[in-house]
């Protein structure tokens, strides 16, 4: 299927965080929001990928846009990612100051480790240094092409990348009444969540807006080149789960 609506660019939101650090200031708020906006449904996207993430084989997981670790938290509480090693990054200072609050006991153990990294440009990781790679709802907010290339350069020969990401419902009018929804309660609950910060739900609207179909975000993966790229859909296409391996063993 088209895409409703086609991106106008790679970031589909046109959001720089250098001249709007927007998630630093919602940082404290930032859970509140995504419970406002996806009505709770956030919560089950999070436990269906984090079980996809703990169920690949890694020993290091680096997760590229941990925000306040409401995913990686998951993924700790699963018994197959004991011994393993989780890198939590993240651009935002204030949301890992969240994440490192929350993680507490996973840091001391030293399951978790925290970097204030670049999603779009990471050097200070080595090529073909993580058996695993993640992100969730974080690529419609970047170049999501530098994001991927730098996903591939920093995964091993055989790793893993696991994916949450804004989808399209595959029914076209239902698609175009879920953004004509957005877009009428978006602004409203966003002003309320955020005490009138107009930019925090200007850029996750026109992210999931202009965000390609999953079919699309599909080849752009494979274009990269990853292999075995696979996507599922959740709550009818509100999201999707997208996963590829990159080549070599």
């Amino acid at each position: 299927m088209d895409a409703p609506y086609p991106p106008r660019s790679e970031n589909a939101a046109e959001f720089a965080w250098r001249h709007d650090d927007v998630f630093g200031r919602i940082a404290s708020r930032y859970d509140l929001l995504c419970d406002v906006f996806s009505f709770g449904i956030h919560r089950l996207w999070k436990r269906r990928v984090a079980r996809r993430i703990a169920g690949e084989p890694w020993s290091v997981l680096l997760d590229g846009a941990t925000g306040t670790g409401d995913i990686i938290l998951r993924v700790l509480a699963h018994q197959t990612t004991e011994g393993r090693t989780i890198v939590a990054a993240d651009i935002s200072a204030p949301m890992l100051a969240t994440a490192r609050r929350r993680f507490g006991a996973g840091i001391k153990a030293g399951r978790v480790h925290l970097r204030q990294l670049d999603a779009e440009a990471m050097p200070t990781v080595s090529d073909a240094s993580v058996d695993a790679y993640s992100m969730s709802l974080v690529m419609k907010i970047c170049d999501r092409r530098r994001a991927l290339e730098e996903a591939f350069r920093v995964l091993r020969p055989g790793g893993r990348l696991v994916l949450l990401e804004a989808s399209n419902i595959r029914w076209r009018w239902l698609h175009r009444a879920y953004l004509a929804y957005m877009a009428t309660c978006m602004p409203v609950l966003g002003w309320l969540a955020t005490g009138g910060d107009a930019s925090a739900y200007k850029y996750l609207l026109h992210g999931i807006r202009d965000f390609p179909t999953a079919e699309v975000f599909a080849e752009e993966i494979r274009a990269c080149g990853f292999h075995e790229v696979d996507f599922k859909r959740l709550s009818l296409g509100i999201v999707a789960i997208h996963t590829a391996r990159k080549p070599g063993t």
